[in-house]
């Protein structure tokens, strides 16, 4: 029972994980903020048009598409990020909020070409509604005695995660010109699982695989939500999900409120719905399974010279490397730094590339830093610092490089930088507005780029290089397109056609535009090169994006007129257009400009929104925990209970992340804690503690790393009242010690199937010392280091600890220390541990029962520990005491409800020597629940 209650509070712990960043900007923001009925949007100072779009976005929603959700209405935060590169937005419960991060993404085939701001706006606000709607029946009385995130974990449990983006998407198709559900990238993934004859189980589709490429759940949502809505009516879901959120049908809610109101059951409409769309799609008529599981992806391939090419390579087992590929021979030049994309530039002997870096303090910033890299000897060196440069291109000659400049609150702007140095050359003018993607150079006085209106309508450019003037090529169209690539007069290009995603190619004498009838063994053809008669080409398949070569000479080119070029894009015989909100953000006027008010940043600071129980056996704890939507505070009412030692407690811990250091202040309050004093007779007592100290996190990552650092120091002041028969002999005491301490990880980028990174490290020291009323001192120093294993899934784990206290024993600290598995934990006087690890995967059973659980891994770790202590006898004579063990672990890496990833695990232990301090007997087995600290 014990092991049951842990699991469940475990599941619900991870369902409150949220990716809002505590403390991610700096005090120096000046915040505002504009209202209406629908949205409060928060922002920082000049920000104000965009912050007016999303709002005036945001309220025509509010009224025109609740008919399809449900009519309950609460007005949400919207708060804007300006100054991170990664293209993103949530909405979370606890707090309600919603986040947009404002940088677009230069890959328009993934996401479309609205403007940004719309995009977001669409997608997200359409998640305000399905959690305004959902608080309803058991979710509603989860969030009377859980609070919001109680609500968020009854409609994770009874909505799946697919219906939440399905029907986002859906919105985003309905109300613009464009949307996901129209874009052919976003069905590539399982066309390519059709034409493989891949038939993976549902459970397999929502849960994916580490072995298998298997699609998100925001394809498999659009599917079923776009099928329900065209076959059963607008109002399909709302019924549906109305009476799934009230849990109606306990067991399975969703997939009963499908069958009542579709008079199927869940399996043949899911059936149903996949042979709508897989008959849309003609190249699902021959099925060939061409590799049983994934193999890499071979991405942005670009000729070197003759046949030779460099292309970027990743798979489940190895990182995102470039590959030198020449015939049948090929050479990994180097492992990529991360970065947002695998976009690159090749040209004489160097290759461009933008990685990502964190700030060093401020979670809401991060730059993109320009990289070259020397093909021929691997050699790499920074260009630009603290920079956001996307999608570089380089000159013929090899001495300029193009970039799109993307700063907070501005214009997209093109960048003319040196090579060997990165200085600026020139700042382009963009008197259009235009975002572009992709440039490329033509020659020394034009650039190309697919460009991208403020409508959304994208368009193939030339700009020049002197004044930034625009000429056209391609009359703007709601068409994706992008990649552009120069041979001779011709620009190569891949655009959305009918579908499917083609090669295209311009003629600059005469502007003329071509379909390239490409054949292509896989789906779509993405980012082209050309050498000579040559083109080669990334495309889609089930094995991941593999490189395709043809000869240009060989295939048709299709002249494409003005009527064809106009034609809509496909929406897969999805009729939309008898939805009343259908275009509908065409009607999205500007309107007078909204007032503008300041946003105080200590608004709501104590913002308790949910009571959430943590139990890490032996202690229980129930809290009452709060953030302010800009989440600068974190607050935490708390009562506990510890089972080993029967003691409760109460308190309080405050955490403000708004200035440069953390500033941390906690209280609490203990009742009968319980210890044996002299003969085994119990000793009892109250503890009253109060602390307040300063931390520093700080991000040191770059290149192929990931590192953070955090240092603190508090100061606690500790008073003791002991009582029963020991009252007046020991009285009351009190005492204040500074605990200091430094949390160090450093960590290489980690691919699919690695268990943890093949190299890292993680350091933790704390020495506390008392410096009033009584003596006592404690310093504890534990790390773990990761080494490659014998295969490339396989890791070696080396583990160190140290523990020292004083022998007065006026006050003992508490222990941390990581003594040797299978034995119960004493605090003596002097430990130090050394510990083998050896994990390694069994199995990737990819197997699920029942809706309920789905197992991704299953994998080993073999270990040995050795801990020497300092034990005190009778004699009062202290040894050293050896503690060893040697086992086994085994641990399911699972999802439970196909929503929610945990891993448990069981632990054989054999000890060596006698258990000095528990049990008799040499065998111990336990039940674990693993806590992984490297998170991909």
């Amino acid at each position: 029972m014990k092991s049951f209650i842990c699991f469940a509070c475990c599941v619900m712990g991870i369902t409150f994980l949220q990716g809002q960043q505590f403390g991610g900007n700096p005090p120096s923001v000046r915040w505002q903020q504009v209202n209406n009925d629908a949205v409060r949007v928060i922002f920082p100072a000049a920000l104000d048009s965009a912050a007016a779009r999303v709002a005036a976005v945001a309220a025509l929603l509010r009224t025109t598409t609740p008919g399809t959700i449900g009519p309950r209405q609460k007005k949400v935060d919207i708060v804007l990020h300006p100054n991170t590169i990664v293209s993103n937005g949530y909405v979370a419960l606890g707090p309600f909020r919603s986040e947009f991060y404002l940088t677009p993404p230069q890959n328009s085939f993934e996401l479309g070409s609205l403007r940004w701001q719309d995009m977001l706006a669409i997608h997200e606000y359409r998640h305000v509604q399905q959690y305004n709607n959902f608080n309803v029946g058991l979710s509603h009385a989860f969030r009377l005695v859980f609070g919001e995130q109680g609500q968020a974990l009854a409609n994770a449990l009874a909505i799946p995660n697919w219906f939440w983006e399905g029907d986002a998407v859906f919105q985003e198709t309905l109300v613009s010109e464009q949307g996901r559900g129209r874009l052919p990238f976003f069905f590539d993934d399982y066309r390519a699982l059709w034409l493989a004859g891949k038939q993976y189980s549902y459970m397999k589709l929502r849960n994916g695989s580490l072995r298998d490429f298997t699609p998100d759940h925001y394809r498999l949502g659009y599917m079923l939500v776009a099928y329900g809505r065209e076959k059963y009516g607008d109002d399909f879901w709302k019924k549906v999900t109305g009476d799934a959120a009230a849990f109606k049908g306990l067991f399975y809610p969703f997939q009963h409120a499908v069958k009542k109101y579709s008079g199927k059951t869940f399996d043949s409409f899911r059936k149903e719905a996949f042979t709508y769309f897989k008959s849309q799609s003609a190249d699902t008529q021959q099925a060939v399974v061409t590799h049983k599981h994934f193999l890499a992806d071979q991405e942005f391939p670009a000729y070197t010279g003759g046949d030779a090419m460099v292309y970027v390579q990743t798979s489940y087992k190895t990182l995102p490397a470039f590959i030198e590929k020449n015939g049948n021979t090929e050479r990994r030049i180097r492992v990529k730094d991360v970065s947002n994309d695998n976009q690159f530039a090749y040209g004489k002997g160097k290759i461009i590339y933008a990685s990502y870096r964190p700030a060093l303090r401020w979670g809401w910033n991060d730059y993109s830093e320009l990289q070259v890299l020397d093909v021929a000897t691997g050699m790499q060196k920074t260009i630009t610092r603290k920079s956001k440069y996307f999608s570089p291109g380089i000159s013929e000659d090899g001495q300029t490089i193009v970039a799109v400049d993307v700063q907070p609150g501005a214009q997209s702007v093109l960048h003319l930088l040196n090579t060997e140095t990165g200085k600026l050359l020139k700042a382009l003018p963009n008197n259009e507005n235009l975002f572009y993607t992709f440039p490329k150079f033509v020659n020394d006085k034009q650039l190309v780029a697919a460009v991208r209106k403020p409508s959304g309508e994208m368009s193939l450019a030339l700009i020049a290089i002197a004044d930034g003037a625009v000429d056209y090529l391609t009359e703007p169209v709601f068409r994706v397109m992008g990649n552009p690539v120069l041979q001779h007069d011709t620009i190569y290009f891949t655009v959305a056609d009918n579908g499917y995603d083609r090669i295209f190619a311009c003629t600059l004498a005469d502007k003329k535009l071509y379909r390239l009838g490409v054949s292509e063994n896989g789906i779509g053809a993405y980012q082209p090169s050309v050498s000579g008669n040559k083109i080669v080409f990334t495309s889609f398949t089930a094995a991941g994006y593999r490189l395709q070569e043809t000869d240009r000479t060989a295939v048709d080119w299709n002249e494409v007129g003005k009527e064809q070029w106009q034609q809509p894009l496909n929406t897969f015989n999805i009729n939309l257009s008898k939805n009343s909100a259908a275009g509908l953000l065409g009607h999205v006027q500007p309107g007078a400009s909204p007032t503008v008010k300041k946003y105080a940043q200590t608004y709501k600071l104590f913002n308790f929104h949910s009571l959430l129980p943590y139990i890490t056996d032996p202690d229980y704890t129930l809290s009452l925990v709060g953030n302010n939507v800009l989440n600068t505070m974190q607050s935490e009412l708390f009562v506990a209970y510890n089972r080993n030692e029967q003691y409760k407690q109460v308190g309080t811990n405050l955490t403000y992340g708004g200035l440069f250091p953390y500033i941390n202040l906690g209280a609490n309050y203990t009742f009968n804690r319980r210890d044996f004093f002299a003969a085994n007779r119990p000793v009892y007592w109250n503890e009253g503690q109060v602390s307040a100290g300063v931390s520093v996190p700080l991000n040191l990552s770059k290149g192929r790393s990931r590192i953070n650092l955090t240092v603190g120091s508090d100061y606690v002041f500790k008073t003791v009242t002991y009582q029963g028969v020991y009252k007046d002999s020991l009285g009351s005491s009190h005492l204040g010690y500074i605990n200091g301490y430094v949390s160090f990880t450093h960590q290489l980028q980690q691919a699919r199937q690695h268990i943890y990174p093949r190299f890292a490290q993680s350091l933790y020291l704390n020495y506390r010392n008392t410096i009033q009323s009584v003596e006592a001192r404690q310093f504890l120093a534990s790390g773990l280091f990761y080494f490659p294993g014998f295969a490339m899934t396989h890791n070696l784990v080396i583990g160190l600890a140290f523990q020292t206290r004083d022998t007065l024993n006026q006050y003992r600290y508490s222990n941390s220390f990581p003594f040797s598995r299978g034995y119960e934990t004493p605090n003596l006087r002097n430990m130090y541990k050394w510990s083998v690890n050896y994990h390694l995967p069994l199995a990737y059973p990819d197997f699920g029962i029942g809706n309920i659980v789905y197992f991704q891994r299953v994998r080993a770790n073999a270990f040995y520990d050795y801990t020497m202590g300092k034990v005190a006898y009778t004699n009062g004579f202290r040894i050293n005491t050896k503690f060893r063990s040697v086992g086994a672990e085994i641990f399911f890496d699972t999802k439970w409800w196909n929503e929610l990833p945990l891993n448990l695990g069981f632990r054989y232990s054999h000890l060596l020597d006698p258990d000095l301090f528990g049990a008799t007997g040499a065998t111990r087995f336990e039940f674990v629940l693993p806590v992984n600290l490297f998170q991909r």
